[in-house]
């Protein structure tokens, strides 16, 4: 038999099964904080699984989600915030599973402006985030926890360090990602005040569909992902390599190994989740942003599957 015609065979015998994989749409953009999906992408695990996988990037978590309730996708990626919110005006969704937790969050501060070593100390203070996500959530626990007021200032994340370095804000309270920029653009004025408590939750969420009709599909797409999980824990520094790949040399290896110094990861479910989730829907109520009555733990769970993450990796769910 010629090579051309071993070929020819091979793609022959490949093509039912192309034609058999199951298509699944994930809205996830690559970052620092994720990085089973780059593992399970470049070790293909996916196609191990028998998934076709279209990846949709989206500017923010929030919009990911909106896409997912809104049927434009299937399976989600964000912070955890949306998901408060979705439980609050009713949206139907699942949340199956928490990739990582971020426990680095800080204030970064402009000491041109005068040195803050405490939270007490903020007091006053003209202090830039973006209003309605996570971060305003930290920066409004801290300032509760303080006993203080501060003017806060709205602004997108690419604008708060800019706004810093130009003297507008005293502080900011920016994503993970404008950390290392912070640092850079400030030089010796940076400062920064990491107050423990809060740490964000890199979640999943699916549609009622992949958790109903579609769960066969669902529980391949959380095997290859708790596959690359072991990956992750195994060999970090490999996972770094495919992140830093996956995200065409924006952060390098050297850089990541730094920020995962403040990531936990690793797959998991549990009620330490739900009890963060019910904390923030009381903080979006107090906002006034969404109308509507408080969200008890019991409640927030309803919209918790663990089934496909328990299937992969028994270990790894913790819920009543």
């Amino acid at each position: 038999m010629t090579h051309l015609s071993t070929l020819a065979l091979a793609a022959a015998l490949l093509a039912p099964l192309a034609a058999s994989a199951e298509e699944l749409t994930f809205a996830w953009t690559p970052n620092p904080q994720t990085p089973q999906v780059d593992v399970a992408i470049q070790n293909g695990y996916f196609e191990e699984a028998g998934l076709d996988i279209e990846f949709v990037a989206f500017r923010t978590g929030r919009e990911g989600f909106e896409a997912m309730i809104g049927g434009q996708v299937d399976v989600t990626f964000m912070a955890e915030v949306p998901a408060a919110v979705g439980a609050l005006t009713g949206q139907e969704f699942a949340v199956i599973g928490d990739l990582a937790r971020f426990t680095g969050s800080r204030v970064i501060v402009n000491t041109a402006s005068g040195a803050v070593t405490s939270p007490a100390e903020l007091a006053g203070k003209k202090i830039g985030t973006t209003i309605g996500t996570n971060v305003n959530f930290y920066l409004d626990e801290i300032l509760a926890e303080a006993g203080v007021e501060a003017e806060v200032v709205g602004a997108a994340p690419p604008d708060l360090v800019p706004a810093l370095a130009r003297g507008d804000l005293d502080a900011i309270v920016p994503v993970p990602t404008f950390y290392g920029a912070a640092a850079s653009t400030l030089g010796e004025d940076y400062a920064e005040l990491r107050v423990p408590g809060y740490e964000v939750h890199y979640i999943l969420a699916a549609s009622p569909e992949m958790t109903g009709d579609r769960s066969a599909t669902l529980e391949a797409f959380m095997a290859a992902l708790a596959k690359a999980d072991a990956d992750v824990k195994a060999d970090p520094a490999a996972a770094m390599e495919a992140v830093s790949a996956s995200m065409q040399g924006a952060m390098s290896p050297e850089a990541l190994a730094t920020m995962w110094q403040d990531v936990d990861v690793g797959l998991k479910l549990d009620t330490a989740l739900a009890d963060l989730l019910v904390a923030e829907a009381d903080w979006v109520l107090s906002k006034g942003v969404v109308r509507g009555d408080a969200v008890t733990r019991d409640e927030m769970l309803t919209h918790f599957a663990p089934a496909a993450l328990e299937k992969a990796a028994p270990e790894a769910v913790d819920l009543p």
